[in-house]
């Protein structure tokens, strides 16, 4: 992903202090020592044989460059992906993925018809009423009590079975629908038209949301070789109380701001795409509206900038932008800095080919 960071340019170097956040409970870390071979059905479709794990050429394998593989990162990371940016050769959460222990990618697509997002609530026995007293913040960032240390999404299936938020939205975010379920009811203050933003207006919607939700994706697409269109589950995400969005829009907070509301961050969640592709996903998925924005303020230049298009300074990989973050938030394991020395020599891979291939074009 390119994310944009207000940034002082400087060059970046292999001794930058560089350090970590993020996991998936389902998540599971290959052993950097595996044989390579090919991946099933690759070598129909390519000439290269291709590692199962990191899905590079076997002589491009980035599995063995990655020091210690599975570091123990204590802050979760939820990877949005991009459904165009998966197989790209540039991609780095791939790295985040192979490096880190507690990561989960959730590919995203664009709407092309119409999507619906259903969310529900965490927390089975939900009080919605407890939310009148007052005692409760009504601040959007304030820390919701987690009595689990672990988050276990093994009981998100025991929430409530009726959604409380079922949205509609078209192409590029346009919000046509939404409903609350009759839990909320009493409590979202609506006339003629209900809007996220008078959600958020709720006291009770914010803190039950505060305290964790799920979220499913229903997009609507055309079979193929016919006009007809299907709809189909996309994908499921869990969002644990403590959940941030690292993406910097004018609300978005530093770590300073955040630590001020006495917020902890439990969850880093990361749009992973071009920085077109990552604003659409924002603009295409409201729910991420439901949490706190974490913005940084670097002097650091990305890698990318010789072999990938960056639209201005400041915009950065997904694998610069999580170990930046985990760097600010405190969570930073031994070897996390090694991360960025494989996507360094990711990116010098790359250009090398580059270099390659023009060579034998102009010698032709």
């Amino acid at each position: 992903m390119l994310v944009c960071f207000r940034s002082r340019i400087q060059t970046p170097t292999r001794n930058d202090s560089l350090y970590s956040i993020l996991k998936s409970p389902t998540s599971k870390t290959p052993n950097a020592s595996k044989t390579l071979m090919a991946a099933p059905g690759t070598q129909l479709k390519s000439k290269r044989p291709t590692c199962p794990s990191c899905s590079k050429p076997t002589s491009l394998c980035l599995c063995i460059r990655i020091q210690n593989p599975g570091l123990q990162n204590k802050v979760n990371i939820t990877i949005l992906q991009h459904s165009l940016e998966r197989k790209h050769a540039l991609n780095s959460a791939r790295i985040a993925k192979l490096g880190l222990q507690n990561v989960t990618v959730s590919t995203v697509s664009d709407v092309k018809f119409d999507a619906t997002f259903m969310i529900h609530l965490f927390d089975p026995g939900h009080d919605s009423g407890s939310g009148q007293n007052g005692e409760k913040s009504s601040d959007f960032y304030s820390v919701m009590d987690n009595e689990a240390d672990e988050f276990d999404a093994s009981h998100v299936t025991k929430g409530s079975k009726e959604p409380v938020i079922t949205c509609s939205v078209g192409k590029y975010g346009v919000v046509t629908n939404i409903s609350i379920g009759n839990v909320w009811m009493p409590h979202v203050q609506w006339k003629r038209r209900l809007s996220l933003d008078k959600i958020l207006a709720s006291k009770v919607a914010v803190d039950d949301l505060a305290k964790g939700f799920v979220v499913k994706k229903l997009q609507k697409r055309r079979v193929s070789g016919s006009d007809e269109v299907e709809e189909v589950e996309e994908f499921e995400v869990a969002v644990p109380p403590g959940s941030v969005l690292l993406f910097p829009s004018k609300n978005a907070l530093d770590v300073d701001g955040l630590k001020a509301m006495d917020f902890e961050a439990k969850n880093l969640i990361v749009l992973d795409g071009t920085w077109s592709k990552a604003r659409r996903m924002y603009c295409e998925n409201p729910w991420l509206r439901f949490l706190p924005h974490l913005k940084l303020e670097l002097d650091r230049l990305s890698l990318y900038s010789e072999v990938r298009h960056q639209p201005k300074a400041g915009y950065l990989s997904t694998i610069e932008s999580i170990v930046y973050a985990l760097e600010e938030i405190g969570d930073y394991p031994e070897g996390l800095d090694n991360l960025l020395g494989v996507f360094e020599s990711m990116v010098s891979d790359q250009r090398r080919c580059k270099n390659e291939r023009l060579s034998k074009l102009s010698s032709a």
